[in-house]
């Protein structure tokens, strides 16, 4: 810090060079985090998925049924503790562009399954005691400003009709990752109301007792279905979630090309600004030289001013990426879960004085290898 006067007058040499170089750093941290909230939110089902749950579908497609007495017979495999049942619902609320997640639960076993929902005991025996109740997601509620005791029509695509639910619950999320934009319902209820496919449910997901045994659970469920008109197809939690993320492609190798580029260019741009900013102080890093100050304090003094750039721009960039966030999704539920984590935030800083050093390293080696009477000499 006692030469920290002598760094910030340097800097400000060129304040409107410096202002941009600074705004480099932080649109390319901005497009980072970004790109981090993204990929967090198609790896949301991954990172979250329990290491105890499988999940048994048709083997032809998960849009084909299973029948509801397939819970007894999977209840009954050595290995299984729990099982319960949903299915997609796929209606429409106002307009066909409020898309959410709505599936009919199994009522009895559901909450129990995924506990990391968090619902107050009163509104779920509320939502127990009313045919036509619904529990909603807090995300979900605070989008349509919904409350308890609201009554909710939906109208039904693949179950044609006005289905219309009362509000009983709202559930919270135990980490920041949940996805709280779902629409539960009785599939008890649907059963009821709707014209075919009686008895039959969309996927079963079952609770094992020792995660190390999925292998043997996974071949004893679908072997003991093989050769029925309804074959399933089970998976640990953490598959089928990535199995979803595969069907939009390379996404991972997308995102990892678009954030090689900018800061590939960052690079390059900080590299340049930095070595004319060396080559206009010729003079005054001679003089320095002259006065007693050390080859190595020259190095040092340019890579602190280049590390000074990129963690100001960086965490400006960061910063501006964590505000947008704050604001929710604005995909209008395309990704329910658009957050960025400390850590991807901790990455952006750590990729910022990366690049800060390495932008820096070749215009310090330059100063410090400069001869005083060379310098001097061309003044």
């Amino acid at each position: 810090m006692k030469y920290w006067h002598l760094m910030l007058s340097n800097l400000l040499r060129r304040k409107v060079r410096t202002g941009l170089t600074i705004g480099s750093f932080a649109v390319a941290l901005f497009l980072f985090g970004i790109l981090a909230v993204v990929r967090g939110a198609f790896q949301q089902g991954v990172d979250v998925a329990g290491a105890d749950r499988l999940v048994v579908v048709n083997k032809v497609s998960i849009i084909q049924p299973l029948p509801l007495s397939y819970r007894d017979r999977l209840a009954r495999i050595p290995g299984v503790t729990q099982v319960t049942f949903a299915s997609w619902f796929g209606g429409v609320y106002q307009d066909e562009r409020n898309f959410f997640p709505q599936f009919a639960i199994d009522r009895e076993t559901y909450r129990q399954m995924f506990p990391e929902f968090v619902i107050p005991d009163g509104q779920w025996q509320a939502f127990l005691a009313d045919r036509e109740g619904c529990i909603v997601g807090e995300a979900l509620a605070e989008r349509f400003q919904w409350k308890v005791g609201d009554r909710i029509p939906l109208k039904g695509t693949f179950f044609p009709g006005i289905w219309e639910f009362n509000i009983r619950g709202i559930y919270r999320g135990s980490r920041p990752q949940d996805d709280t934009t779902q629409f539960w319902f009785r599939w008890d209820y649907m059963d009821e109301r709707r014209s075919f496919q009686k008895g039959f449910v969309g996927w079963y997901t079952v609770r094992i007792a020792d995660p190390d045994d999925a292998v043997r659970v996974i071949k004893a469920i679908d072997e003991g279905f093989a050769n029925s008109p309804w074959e399933t197809k089970t998976d640990t939690e953490r598959e089928f979630a990535a199995s979803w993320v595969k069907q939009m492609g390379n996404f991972e190798l997308l995102l990892l090309s678009i954030g090689g580029v900018v800061f590939f260019t960052l690079l390059l741009v900080t590299g340049n600004t930095m070595a004319i900013a060396v080559r206009e102080r010729m003079r005054e890093l001679a003089v320095l030289k002259a006065v007693g100050f050390s080859d190595g304090f020259v190095l040092v003094l340019i890579l602190a001013e280049t590390m000074v750039v990129a963690a100001v721009g960086g965490g400006a960039g960061m910063a501006l990426a964590k505000l947008f966030t704050l604001r929710g999704d604005p995909t209008g539920g395309l990704l329910p879960f658009f957050y960025l984590p400390l850590s991807a935030i901790a990455l952006g800083l750590a990729l910022a004085m990366a690049v800060g050093l390495m932008a820096g390293i070749l215009p310090a080696l330059s100063a410090m290898r400069l001869r005083v009477v060379d310098a001097l000499r061309k003044v």
